[in-house]
């Protein structure tokens, strides 16, 4: 299953070790509520673990330590985010004395906003959507010289599948389940395939109000789709990134669309059978898992719970519903 789009070992391995100075192994646990409901055997791997509450800590930690390493003489850095992407760029540039810019779009969530600023952050409201935040921040950096953090990069995916070597050096189920928001997530997860010998199908999951890479995975090409998404804000994707999509292409089996009633009821789930808090993106694997369960029968699968940096307010009015 190896793929020269995807980082060698090496590269995976050195981003282990900058990871693991970091962070310790986030847990991958079976759920006896959850597997009586999906009738199979399930492993959740725990990135809601972290200490920013989400896995895009990983990417963080070795994109700055990379690029400072290429680049040390760089003024500050910037990036477009809908938030767990920014506050790991808040939190790398912090540990490294570098000043970090956000941009995010208007109406964004006001806590994943209050925790970037809480990491040092400025951050910027721009744009109604996240394309228009990123490309606003493109122009910030040429404006005022700063470097433009990209959402999807080599070196974020070689963080990134730090957490999925954990997983499959634990476990190795028939089937995993991951969201897909700029790709580094899901192409991680064939990193770490490719690197560990496991032999798990990839099923990328997406917003069923975001559909860009589904609509792509399907034409075989980058095509941009309308984003509408109230909750799965992780997902909200509206252009595919061509190198992301390469990789997916090749490496993914299929990619299914939940909707924001499946993300919701995948929350209320997750709370009452594991009592861990899910945002939208990181409830969508189990959204795609139940409405999938027949097609998946008889066969074990891993869950990617993403991250749970959901808004209380949010949350109050999902698990009242």
């Amino acid at each position: 299953m190896s793929s020269s789009l995807l980082p060698d070992r090496e590269a995976l391995r050195s981003a282990w070790d900058i990871v693991r100075a970091q962070l310790p192994p986030t847990p991958t646990i079976r759920w006896p509520l959850l597997e009586q409901r999906l009738g199979t055997t399930v492993f959740i791997k725990h990135e809601n673990h972290t200490a920013l509450g989400a896995f895009k800590l990983r990417g963080g930690a070795v994109y700055l330590h990379e690029l400072l390493r290429r680049e040390p003489g760089v003024r500050g850095v910037i990036s477009a985010t809908r938030g767990n992407h920014g506050q790991s760029i808040a939190r790398a540039s912090a540990l490294h004395g570098l000043a970090a810019m956000i941009v995010v779009p208007q109406g964004n969530s006001t806590e994943k906003n209050a925790a970037m600023r809480a990491l040092g952050a400025t951050l910027v409201e721009h744009g109604d959507d996240f394309q228009q935040s990123r490309e606003h921040a493109q122009a910030l950096a040429e404006a005022l010289g700063l470097h433009m953090v990209p959402s999807f990069h080599r070196d974020l995916l070689r963080g990134v599948a730090s957490y999925w070597i954990e997983f499959f050096e634990c476990s190795k189920p028939d089937v995993v389940l991951v969201p897909i928001g700029q790709g580094s997530g899901i192409c991680a997860c064939a990193a770490a395939r490719a690197y560990t010998g496991a032999a798990s199908r990839i099923v990328g999951v997406v917003s069923a109000h975001a559909t860009a890479y589904k609509d792509s995975f399907e034409a075989g090409r980058v095509v941009e789709a309308p984003v509408s998404t109230q909750l799965a804000d992780g997902m909200a994707c509206r252009l595919p990134d061509e190198e992301a999509l390469a990789i997916i292409l090749r490496e993914v089996d299929e990619i299914v669309a939940v909707s924001d009633d499946e993300v919701a009821e995948a929350m209320r789930i997750y709370f009452s059978d594991t009592h861990n808090v899910a945002e939208g993106a990181g409830a969508a694997p189990l959204a795609a898992a139940l409405q999938r369960r027949e097609a998946f029968a008889g066969r074990s699968l891993g869950l990617a719970l993403t991250g749970g940096n959901v808004d209380r307010a949010v949350f109050a009015r999902v698990l009242a519903a």
